[in-house]
């Protein structure tokens, strides 16, 4: 049975797919006051809630929201393609956090007079305007602006540490069946993802397809030849040598990144999350691509 963690890194692929950077932004919905019954389907969001200090204004969480600790206590109703509508309307919220993709969702709550706010993956620029606009909407508008202004300029010592370096291409792969190479997801050329590989320092193998994700096949692997196979879990894979999971990209010795020893696995839930440990995040991808770099 698949874990929390593999659910939500799941959930995080299924994102990709179903979400169009054609889009609109995470828009608020012209707040009269600030809300006190906050219902948030997107952990992403759910961080940022908490990191702004509306996280006293949240009264139920997604299914798969695991952070910060705070929310495990909380209700749950529901994810991406499962809400409990029925469950939402019973806590009587004032603000209710959808994904784009959720247009009926959307529909059905404003019909019901409930304010929504609706959210699309995009790339840090757009994590970082989510979080400005999620202040606005919530009464911590002063606090969202210095959160977004720290984790930019955090991402800016990123940048500037590597900026010297050559950059290595990069296969940043999010999911695939463990130990084996089937059903490889990996971080197309638009994105979050893409985006915190980019500032940490790699140039990634997928830069020209303009989609968040791409399922390569081995063949289509070998043929972008990567200098460093760079993946990343919400759980399940550990940094070592010997690790089992690295040795699943050992048919693939001709490849540059697996001849030399450079397949790297991270583990943590805040890897795939665009939220406000992305700087983090960036900062353990660059660790991984320069690491003479933070000696």
């Amino acid at each position: 049975m698949a874990t929390r963690a593999q659910k939500l890194v799941a959930l995080v692929a299924l994102a990709f797919v179903v979400f169009s950077l054609d889009g609109p932004r995470a828009q608020e919905k012209a707040p009269v006051s600030a809300p006190r019954r906050i219902v948030s389907l997107v952990p992403a969001i759910t961080e940022m809630l908490f990191a702004v200090g509306a996280g006293p204004q949240v009264i139920a969480v997604s299914s798969y929201d695991e952070f910060p600790p705070e929310v495990k206590a909380l209700p749950k109703v529901g994810a991406l393609i499962d809400p409990d509508t029925e469950r939402i309307l019973a806590l009587r919220p004032d603000l209710v956090i959808v994904y784009g993709s959720q247009s009926e969702l959307e529909k059905q709550l404003e019909r019901s007079g409930h304010r929504t706010f609706s959210y699309r993956h995009g790339g840090v620029p757009t994590t970082l305007n989510t979080i400005r606009e999620l202040g606005v909407a919530t009464g911590h508008r002063a606090e969202a602006d210095t959160l977004a202004s720290s984790l930019q300029s955090r991402l800016d010592a990123v940048r500037d540490r590597v900026k010297s370096r050559r950059q290595p291409r990069t296969i940043l792969v999010f999911e695939r069946q463990p130990g084996t190479l089937r059903d490889v997801y990996a971080s197309g050329g638009v994105g979050f993802l893409n985006d915190m590989l980019t500032i940490a320092g790699g140039s990634n193998v997928f830069a020209d397809v303009s989609r968040e994700s791409v399922q390569p096949s081995v063949e289509t692997i070998l043929a972008r030849a990567p200098d460093v196979i760079l993946e990343v879990r919400a759980s399940g894979l550990i940094e070592k040598t010997t690790s089992p999971e690295r040795d699943a990209w050992s048919p693939l010795s001709s490849v540059p990144a697996v001849r030399n020893q450079r397949v790297h696995l991270l583990t943590g839930d805040y890897l795939v999350v665009p939220g406000p440990r992305l700087a983090a995040a960036t900062e353990a991808f660059a660790r991984a691509l320069h690491p003479d770099a933070f000696k």
